[in-house]
Formats: structure tokens, C-alpha cells, sequence
């Protein structure tokens, strides 16, 4: 099962998919998962491996998925009835967990993103300096020809372009990158040959949400002159855009959430499976178990 879950990780990793690692680092006894057990959690929420079932698993998926938007590592103590919670809880994220068996897991999660694309389109100091610096910050460069960008076309929200054609094929470029999903888009050129550019996207037919993302001229306004500090500002310009889509992501992808009334869980409203319809609406629940006891005895849990 391990080497399962490992060679996916690997083959996610060669392809440049996001997923989350959870592996179990400890636990007391009765638990179904012991230490070392390993599941994968992809972005659409599909497991692959063993960390635990009942409340485990959902628990699990949710703060990977978390972890997957903000791209930060948790650490979870679940803590059953009766079962003794963890001594060290600094950094420690913990969910009473009366459903699963009764004893405590602690699992530690981590989130494996593909490094963000900058995609360079043409030449030039300002081109070379860009693509040094971008290896240095660990984003995957490429430089390419305009003709190549409007043959790839294909550009993902993870990827930057910056096109600097110097007037060859500019508009082409731009009318490519600014059609497809591209997170930043950019064009260096003088304030006069971005308004111009800007105009023959408009004549082309290019939509105004669309023109309405290109940065041009590119980079932030710090007074830059030479090639390097251009780069500089560029770059400066792309790390501020993916932090904010990064806010935005995590606002716009949070799950509408319910507490669950037995556990203490927070469950996603949209996929819950277990769920109750009282005279005060509708209770939400990680698992049959916690459906069952307070079906059982709702006066014990108000909702």
C-alpha cells in the first residue's frame, strides 16, 4: 500500500499535479491505522491509501484540501472518547473525535504544489536577467518565440507570461496568452507602444476582460531604468499577483462548513452524506456513527 501511494506521489510530481501527503506519526491504542500508515489526497478530493476510516478520513481530506489552497503543512491530533490527547500541542490542530474507535491519531499532512511556470516571449538583457531570477525562486522558465507562444496557447493559472518581442509579433503573443487561463500576462514596451498595442487588441476583436488583465508596460512603477531593475520590477509584479490570487483562491474555494453537533467536526455542507432533518433545519454529520447518536438522543446535542 505504501509503495502505492508512494509511486502515484512520484508520478503526480513528475506531471506537475498538486496533491497532499498524510502520514500517521503516532498513535494509542485501538486505532485502525498505525504509525507509518500513508494516504494521498488529490485535488478533487479522491484518496489513495490508508490513514484511518469513520471520522479519520474526512477530517483528513478536509485540512488537506486546506493545505492544497494555502499551500501550508498541518499537523492533526484526533483525539477519540476516552482516548488521551496528545502532551505537545503547540501547532497542533485537534478534533475530538467520538466517532472512530476510541483511541488517537496524530497526522501530519503536507502539501506538494508544482512550481509556478514563467513563460518568457522573446529576447533581450531584460529576458535574461528575468529567467535568472525566476530559477532562483524556483519557478520552471521557459524562453520561447513569439510564433511558440501563439502555437502553445496554453497556459494554466499557475503560469506567468511576459512577452517581449520588442514590436515582432507582440500583438499575436498577447492575443494568445490574454485568450488563454494565464495568471499574469505582460507586455514590455514604452507607455506609448503599450497604448498602441492595447488599441490593435481592441480592433482584433479581443474582449475588455480580457485586455483588462495585461500589465502594460510590465512591472511595478520603482523607477526602474536599467534592463536588471526592469527585470527586477517584473518579477516584483508576478509574486504580488499569485499572492493575491492566492487570497482570492482560498476565499473564493472554502467550503460552506456545519459543525458536526456529536463530535465537534466541521463538515462540508455541499458533500456531506450524513444528515438529518429537524424541526430547526438540517444537522450535518462526518459519519453514520454520529448520525446514530444523536438520532438516538438529539436532546444530548443540541444543534
Amino acid at each position: 500500500m505504501t509503495e502505492d501511494v508512494l509511486g502515484l506521489a512520484l508520478e503526480l510530481r513528475r506531471v506537475g499535479e498538486a496533491f497532499a501527503l498524510a502520514t500517521v506519526v503516532r498513535c494509542e491504542r485501538p486505532t485502525s491505522a498505525k504509525p507509518g500508515a500513508k494516504a494521498l489526497i488529490r485535488a478533487d478530493g479522491t484518496v489513495v491509501g490508508w490513514v484511518g476510516g469513520a471520522c479519520a478520513e474526512p477530517v483528513v481530506v478536509r485540512e488537506a484540501l486546506a493545505a492544497l489552497r494555502d499551500g501550508q503543512p498541518r499537523f492533526l491530533g484526533l483525539v477519540g472518547d476516552g482516548g488521551q490527547g496528545p502532551g505537545r500541542t503547540e501547532g497542533m490542530l485537534s478534533y475530538a473525535m467520538s466517532c472512530h474507535s476510541g483511541g488517537t491519531l496524530e497526522i501530519y499532512v503536507e502539501p506538494y504544489l508544482p512550481k509556478p511556470r514563467l513563460v518568457l516571449v522573446g529576447h533581450g538583457p531584460v529576458v535574461e536577467t528575468l529567467a535568472a531570477l525566476g530559477r532562483a525562486v524556483e519557478f520552471d522558465v521557459a524562453v520561447i518565440s513569439a510564433a511558440d507562444a501563439v502555437a502553445s496557447g496554453v497556459f494554466t493559472p499557475r503560469t506567468s507570461v511576459v512577452v517581449a518581442t520588442h514590436g515582432d509579433f507582440d500583438e499575436d503573443a498577447l492575443a494568445g496568452a490574454l485568450a488563454s487561463e494565464a495568471g499574469y500576462v505582460s507586455l514590455v514596451a514604452s507607455r506609448k507602444r503599450a497604448t498602441a498595442v492595447v488599441d490593435t487588441l481592441r480592433r482584433r476583436g479581443l474582449s475588455p476582460d480580457r485586455i483588462g488583465r495585461l500589465k502594460a508596460p510590465a512591472g511595478l512603477d520603482i523607477g526602474a531604468v536599467t534592463p536588471a531593475e526592469i527585470a527586477v520590477s517584473i518579477l516584483a509584479e508576478i509574486v504580488q499577483a499569485r499572492a493575491g490570487d492566492k487570497t482570492t483562491l482560498a476565499a473564493s474555494s472554502t467550503p460552506v462548513e456545519a459543525t458536526d453537533p456529536v463530535c465537534g467536526m466541521l463538515v462540508d455542507v455541499s458533500t456531506a452524506r450524513y444528515r438529518t432533518e429537524t424541526a430547526a433545519g438540517t444537522v450535518y454529520f462526518c459519519c453514520a456513527r454520529c448520525q446514530e447518536l444523536f438520532e438516538a438522543d438529539p436532546a444530548r446535542y443540541p444543534a
